[in-house]
């Protein structure tokens, strides 16, 4: 199959299959950036579910402020999938967390979508190797991992499978970031993606501790949204390790704490600390401060943190 013959910029039309909360969330996210959405799926009330979903976000969405154009009246629920994909210039599908049900729906998808059409997933577990096996051009399908709700939160993590061409992988990429989004491009599959891997280590050891009788659950919440949560929306818990070194950043912080990775303060087990681990840490920070120095990094954060307080406070206060 050929590439697209059209830019991100061109399209009108999206197609979103299946119209759950993730579904749904990505039809009020379309919506609110002037696109047309064409939605489907088998449930009898999704139409009714999916319009309430949307009323429901909708002034989130408003306050954070629409496209021109943006109105919960350019949705129409379909009653077939070869409806809903008929005109799309993009795909987004959300199906349930089925494998066997996925590859079929794909292909489904695959088959009755226009070439040229990129066709994402919005799985949070499956490998798009795994999804793509029984589609008739599986070079266009690439997976859009998205976090809910995805109205709001703007991650998305995109990565193609081994029968994914590149060029499907790049536009997807690009098409989000059109649509307002946060892309993470990554090079390699890899079970649960990124963020959810982080995600699920804390969870884990969070269960642990709770089953230990070592901590409850609100104390485990409070030390995250009153600790170290307070600074991962800035600068992201490895700029935050690299202020922790002091004015000699990320290196003086592995060099002083790296013994520490063989305390037993969690239940995953470290990674050896090697030079060549060492210099990757060093140089990621290097390169994501971008030139900004110790002090500067400092300020910034200091000022995110009092923000974000400021913010979550008048948030409770209503």
């Amino acid at each position: 199959m050929s590439e697209p013959t059209y830019e991100v910029a061109g399209v009108r039309t999206v197609t979103c299959i299946g119209a759950g909360v993730i579904g749904g969330g990505w039809v009020a996210h379309f919506l609110a950036r002037g696109y047309r959405v064409l939605a489907w799926d088998p449930a009898p009330d999704a139409a009714e579910k999916l319009t309430r979903l949307v009323g429901n976000a909708w002034p989130a969405l408003t306050e954070l402020g629409l496209a021109d154009g943006a109105s919960q009246a350019n949705l129409t629920v379909v009653p077939t999938l070869v409806e809903a994909v008929a005109e799309a210039g993009f795909v987004q599908e959300s199906a349930p967390e089925d494998l066997e049900l996925k590859r079929r729906l794909l292909a489904e998808i695959d088959a009755a979508t226009p070439a040229g059409v990129v066709i994402a997933s919005s799985t949070s577990g499956y490998s798009m190797s795994e999804m793509q096996v029984d589609t008739a051009t599986p070079e266009r399908l690439v997976v859009g991992h998205p976090f809910n709700p995805p109205y709001l939160i703007p991650l998305v993590e995109v990565v193609g499978g081994r029968l994914t061409e590149a060029w499907a992988t790049s536009w997807a990429a690009d098409f989000y970031r059109h649509v307002g989004k946060s892309v993470i491009t990554m090079e390699n599959e890899l079970p649960g993606f990124i963020a959810n891997r982080l995600q699920e280590a804390l969870w884990r050891e969070a269960l642990h501790m709770v089953a230990n009788g070592e901590a409850t659950v609100e104390q485990i919440d409070t030390a995250i949204t009153d600790g170290p949560g307070l600074r991962w929306p800035a600068q992201g818990p490895l700029l935050t390790f690299h202020l922790a070194g002091g004015e000699g950043g990320m290196a003086h912080m592995l060099d002083h704490f790296g013994p520490s990775l063989k305390s037993p303060w969690t239940r995953l087990e470290a990674p050896e600390l090697t030079p060549k681990l060492r210099n990757a840490m060093v140089d990621g920070c290097d390169a994501e401060a971008a030139g900004r120095s110790i002090a500067e990094l400092v300020a910034e954060r200091d000022r995110a943190i009092i923000a974000v307080q400021r913010a979550v406070a008048q948030a409770r206060r209503g």
